[in-house]
Formats: structure tokens, sequence, C-alpha cells
């Protein structure tokens, strides 16, 4: 079963909010976290190299799903279990020429005709967002809302969809009710109090 919460450890926002992102990963896995994204937009190669290579560590004896966003390259060598891509990144196809045989792909779109396009993909999961307002990106999208996310759902034929922007713990069940297998979350998750943050969303999503 794909795992219902799906937080992002984006570097950025925690080294804003004075949170190492090495003691974020180790506390959502203490706390039964089983899937998880690395987001590093600002990082250098190596340093993002390290830190992902830090995280699948990390994540191997819970067998928990680990994530690179953006690069597979980063995500083949530090041993990951897949990689997130968005629409103006390496193409899935692509991306499993890098990537072991067994690694998960997952893509990202915004509206419906990328929803659609990406039933064609070799990928295992796509992402549907922004859902509700977000502040994790410069220029979001538009809006998809619940039904965005329903839509998603009855095009995905089968596949998991993840929905992603502007989920916090007071939404994060309605979206799930609207059909979501897993709910993405980054803001809402990176507190000065992470434990407590990521229990209560491992509580409210069920996993």
């Amino acid at each position: 079963m794909f795992p219902r919460f799906y937080p992002i450890l984006d570097v950025d926002v925690a080294t804003a909010r004075r949170l190492d992102p090495v003691t974020v990963c180790k506390t959502w896995l203490d706390e039964g976290v089983r899937l998880f994204q690395l987001r590093a937009k600002q990082m250098a190669g190596g340093a993002m190299l390290d830190l992902a290579a830090t995280c699948a560590r990390l994540a191997a004896p819970s067998g928990a799903i680990f994530i690179v966003n953006d690069r597979a390259d980063v995500a083949r060598l530090a041993g990951a279990s897949g990689v997130h891509l968005g629409q103006d990144d390496l193409q899935p196809a692509d991306a499993r020429l890098v990537l072991m045989p067994d690694a998960m792909v997952g893509w990202s779109t915004h509206n419906e005709a990328q929803v659609r396009a990406a039933v064609a993909m070799p990928i295992d999961y796509l992402a549907i967002g922004p859902v509700f307002d977000t502040r994790s990106k410069l220029k979001p999208d538009p809006v998809v809302g619940l039904e965005g996310v329903r839509r998603a759902v009855a095009l995905a034929c089968g596949r998991p969809v993840v929905a992603i922007g502007g989920i916090t713990i007071e939404n994060a069940a309605e979206v799930l009710e609207a059909g979501a297998a897993s709910v993405a979350v980054i803001g809402d998750v990176l507190h000065e109090d992470v434990r407590t943050h990521a229990r209560r969303f491992l509580d409210r999503c069920g996993s």
C-alpha cells in the first residue's frame, strides 16, 4: 500500500527554520514515516549527494521509500528508492536510463491535460497540485482544488495520486477523502517540534 503521508524535506525551508536536515530525517523515520522526499533546489551537487546518501542509509533499515527531487543521477548514486520529476525536468523515460530497473519514478502534474499525458509515461505515481494556495513555489500553478484531485484520480488508470500544495494538518483528511493515495507536505510539517508535527500527520492520515 502506498503510504498516505509523504513529507518533503525541503532543505531551503529547513535551513530557514534552523532545522538540521539529517535530524529531521532521523526523527521522521523514528516516528514511522515510510515515504519521504529530499528537495534541495539550491544545494551544490556534491553536498546534495552526501545528504541523499545519508538519507538513503537511514531509510534502509525500516524499508522506507526515499525519493530524490529532480536529480535522477543523485538518486542512483545515493542508493535512493527513486526520483520525483517536474514538468520541466528530465522525462521519465530518460530518467529510467539512469536509474536502477526497480527504481520508483514520480511525475508532477498541474492540470487535466498533464494528467492525461502522464498515463502513457513509465511512472509509478503522479502528483497533482497545487490543491490549495501554497508558498512553496515563487510562481505556483493555478489551484486545482479537491475537484482537481478527484479528476486526477479518475484519469490515473489506477496509479497512486499524490496531492500536493497548501496541505495542512487541518485539511489533509479531506484531501485523502477526495481520493488521493497520499498527501505531500512541506511547510506544515517542518516546524521546530518536528516529532510532534510528524506524529500528528501520521495519525491524521492513518499511516
